[in-house]
């Protein structure tokens, strides 16, 4: 049968349908179980959380389902030297957005805090509390910790946006890839060149992967239905990694406006743009990344932007100015139906089987 694949068998799950991971507050508890207990692979981003916050969040996780899930990191997260900014590129970024703070009619921001990196102490977490599937985004890790994890019987997914970054991560001996496609809603994982160099989609990465790499390939970017699943796995992917219809769901964290937005006319267009975390990202096209374009040098690095525009944030959703925020999203909104996790799941099996069936049958 199509789910008898590698992916379902190192991920000890009965289908290879994995939920993306969405950091940023929008994965919960509730979504992961869904899609665990109806045989994918549940994922939380937990990229923003503190090790405190990863652990007491993992207890809930394990409360509501036995099943697998995949718990998200990534390996760069700041891209500010020294975790901080001068005055000069924090005197630059108000000059550049101050007539949206005038408009949202709240003062600017002070210079944000300096950042320093939670990554080590969360991956110490993720050893400690063992989830059966750790997947990571922004990098690479070394053999020594892959082999680690490898002792524990942790699986490891690392992302690539290219062919040189899924090499790069064979080489350390991670377990499966990810293939992620410029079509995906969120932020671009490039690690080696800028992410507005490495985009390549989805299905064109996951035949360059199939040629050139041993490792099973997870297909993610611009799949929403039985038909991508389906053409992923034709295609020599082991599994299909769903972001974007999952996040609609009620079960997702992301605000009510968010999941509306990602059924309204406005999803057929989307744009990748750094104005409002610093790092690339997909989203449903706003004012903001529209009139900015071009003038990413301005900007702070991640994650002092995401500090900076937060109040900006705030103060859009509390008077409706959805043109002025990042609803994130993919290219394949447009064609989303199901608004319940149990339903997407039950009708991606069900379109899957079918689509297999018919070839299977001409």
């Amino acid at each position: 049968m199509w789910y008898n694949t590698k992916a379902t068998e190192m991920l000890g799950i009965e289908y290879p349908i994995l939920q993306g991971p969405f950091g940023g507050n929008l994965s919960s508890v509730d979504l992961v179980a869904t899609v665990s207990n109806a045989g994918g692979l549940g994922g939380y981003g937990a990229y923003t959380m503190s090790p405190q916050e990863i652990y007491d969040i993992d207890k809930q996780i394990k409360a509501a389902t036995n099943k697998p899930y995949n718990i998200n990191l990534w390996v760069s997260d700041t891209d500010a030297i020294n975790g901080s900014v001068t005055d000069e590129q924090y005197a630059q970024a108000t000059k550049l957005f101050k007539p949206y703070f005038d408009e949202a009619g709240i003062p600017l921001p002070a210079k944000p805090a300096p950042f320093a990196s939670r990554f080590e102490n969360q991956l110490q977490v993720i050893l400690d509390i063992r989830p059966k599937v750790f997947s990571f985004m922004f990098g690479t890790l070394p053999q020594s910790v892959l082999e680690q994890f490898r002792k524990l019987g942790i699986v490891t997914v690392g992302a690539a946006t290219t062919l040189d970054e899924a090499i790069a991560l064979e080489q350390t001996g991670v377990d499966m890839i990810i293939a992620s496609g410029f079509e995906a809603g969120g932020h671009r994982p490039s690690f080696m060149a800028a992410a507005e160099a490495s985009t390549t989609g989805t299905f064109v990465l996951v035949q360059l992967l199939k040629e050139k790499i041993k490792t099973p390939i997870i297909a993610a970017g611009g799949i929403a239905n039985g038909r991508g699943i389906a053409a992923a796995l034709t295609l020599g992917a082991d599994a299909a990694q769903i972001g974007t219809a999952f996040l609609a769901t009620e079960e997702s964290n992301a605000l009510p406006i968010h999941r509306e937005m990602l059924f309204s006319n406005a999803a057929k267009y989307t744009t990748l743009s750094r104005a409002f975390t610093g790092r690339l990202g997909r989203g449903i096209t706003s004012r903001i990344a529209k009139e900015l374009s071009g003038k990413e040098n301005q900007f702070l690095p991640f994650p002092l932007q995401t500090a900076f525009m937060s109040s900006l944030r705030k103060a859009a959703l509390d008077k409706q100015k959805w043109d002025m925020i990042l609803f994130w999203g993919g290219q394949i909104a447009p064609v989303l139906k199901h608004r319940k996790a149990k339903q997407l799941m039950d009708s991606l099996i069900e379109e899957t089987t079918a689509w297999f069936r018919d070839v299977n049958n001409h």
